[in-house]
């Protein structure tokens, strides 16, 4: 039920948006590089997963974590395995899941 405060798990909302994104960097080197772009509607606490919806992934270059670091602002931690990768601009499939009361979510699965 939305709008009760229980720490049960619940989400409000989890929907899919289809984006092209504009990185605060296009190309990376042998690293690992945390880079931000601009995703409106974005909240701090919002669960996000993103997936290239019609093409490969650039070899050698993977997604090791991903977070809203602020409103509207969606922070992708890149792992490039080779000198001078350049990210895919997309589009990307971007599945957004916002708890109902994410300072109560339950510590357990049961």
């Amino acid at each position: 039920m939305p709008g009760t405060t229980l720490g049960r798990g619940n989400m409000l909302y989890d929907y899919l948006v289809q984006a092209t994104f504009v990185w605060s960097s296009a190309t990376l080197t042998s690293t690992t590089s945390e880079l931000t772009a601009t995703l409106k509607g974005l909240n701090v606490g919002d669960y996000v997963d993103m997936f290239l919806q019609n093409a490969a992934m650039t070899t050698s270059l993977q997604i090791a974590n991903i977070r809203v670091s602020a409103a509207d602002t969606i922070a992708v931690t890149w792992v490039a395995a080779a000198a001078s990768l350049t990210i895919p601009t997309g589009p990307w499939l971007v599945n957004i899941c916002r708890p109902e009361a994410p300072g109560l979510l339950p510590t357990t699965a049961v």
